[in-house]
């Protein structure tokens, strides 16, 4: 369309939307209307009839910010896939916490949608983060050994590190916050993208700090430096922890470990209507926390990481009237291999009736 206004004409559009939504707004206007021009003012979009020759000076003049203001709302449009491609450009170390959900989200969101192949997906990963960190598989590695109280998130791991029971605690590095996170320093913000950051990277330098000081003993060490800590760091790198898998971490490099996790529980309920995976789970809370999951409607499932707790609850649960417990087996236990057994055992009485019958008599 044209503007047939009289040349020089001038009108303002309020508009609600600022910022970038009020520059697409002249955008839009711009490439719709060859002979105006618009300059964005406090009341709104100012907008003005121009001729052909004076729009195409102002369009090529310097001061005119279209351009720049193009390339902001085409960053703005890219989202965080800019910032991916500048984590997979730089090749550093990247660290997180219990990270294997947002490994998932990053390859699925933001590279490819996921592989069917398992390996596959290790393959990708590795490739476009060589360096792997997860603060989740260092402390659980060495949680045990330091004798420290149990945690179960990051700011609980955070808070023991910064206490009296870590003995480095007052030779550490020193974690000086920017200038608009200072709120930090006396406040937790769980959740807040910044603030578990800042958790995550201070988690791996006091537990870096204390591995280097462990491994020098008694002995003085020098103001370490990260190459040193990457160095004690080492047999936990590209190990990413896993909840109630197969196997306790992922190897993006290689082979995974050997499982040593404890066996599934299958738990049969007797003479209990109607029971839920809930009221399953609060009987046994009190011994141990178990992930129940209903196997068949007197069934379920029941699996837990401590093997301590799973041979208590065999023990306690030992000739229980109602509740019948025992080592899961899958040829065993299984629905489905059940079913094919019925199957195979109707079908294998079938034909030999068939052939009894079926043969002439003498």
């Amino acid at each position: 369309g044209r503007c047939y206004a009289v040349p020089g004409s001038v009108c303002t559009l309020c508009l609600l939307a600022t910022g970038l939504r009020a520059f697409e707004v002249q955008l839009v206007l711009r490439q719709a209307l060859p002979n105006i021009w618009t300059v964005l003012q406090d009341e709104g979009v100012l907008v003005r009839k121009v001729s052909t020759q004076y729009r195409w000076y102002l369009q090529n003049t310097s001061c005119d910010p279209e351009s720049r203001w193009k390339e902001k709302i085409l960053l703005s449009a890219r989202g965080f896939s800019v910032f991916f491609q500048m984590l997979v450009k730089a090749q550093k170390p990247l660290v997180g916490h219990n990270m294997m959900m947002d490994l998932l989200h990053l390859h699925e969101k933001f590279f490819r949608p996921l592989p069917e192949s398992y390996d596959q997906f290790k393959q990708n990963i590795h490739n476009l983060f060589p360096v792997l960190i997860d603060t989740k598989n260092v402390t659980k590695d060495i949680w045990k050994e330091l004798n420290f109280p149990r945690v179960s998130n990051l700011s609980e791991v955070y808070k023991v590190l910064n206490s009296d029971l870590n003995p480095t605690k007052n030779s550490g590095p020193v974690i000086i916050h920017a200038r608009k996170c200072e709120k930090y320093v006396g406040m937790e913000y769980p959740h807040e993208a910044a603030y578990d950051a800042f958790l995550c990277g201070s988690v791996l330098l006091k537990v870096a700090h204390l591995l280097l000081q462990r491994l020098h003993g008694n002995s003085p060490i020098p103001e370490p430096c990260f190459s040193q800590y990457l160095h004690v760091l080492a047999p936990y790198v590209n190990q990413v922890n896993l909840i109630r898998a197969g196997v306790p971490k992922i190897n993006f490099p290689g082979p995974d470990y050997p499982s040593i996790r404890p066996p599934i529980l299958i738990l049969s309920v007797r003479k209990w209507l109607g029971v839920s995976e809930q009221q399953v789970y609060h009987e046994f809370h009190n011994l141990c926390k178990f992930d129940v999951r209903r196997l068949t409607r007197s069934q379920f499932l029941l699996l837990t990481n401590k093997f301590k707790d799973l041979r208590n609850v065999l023990k306690e649960y030992r000739g229980h009237p109602t509740l019948q417990l025992s080592v899961y087996r899958y040829w065993r236990h299984s629905p489905n291999v059940n079913c094919l057994l019925q199957v195979c055992g109707i079908v294998t009485t079938w034909a030999v009736l068939a052939f009894l019958l079926g043969r002439p008599s003498p």
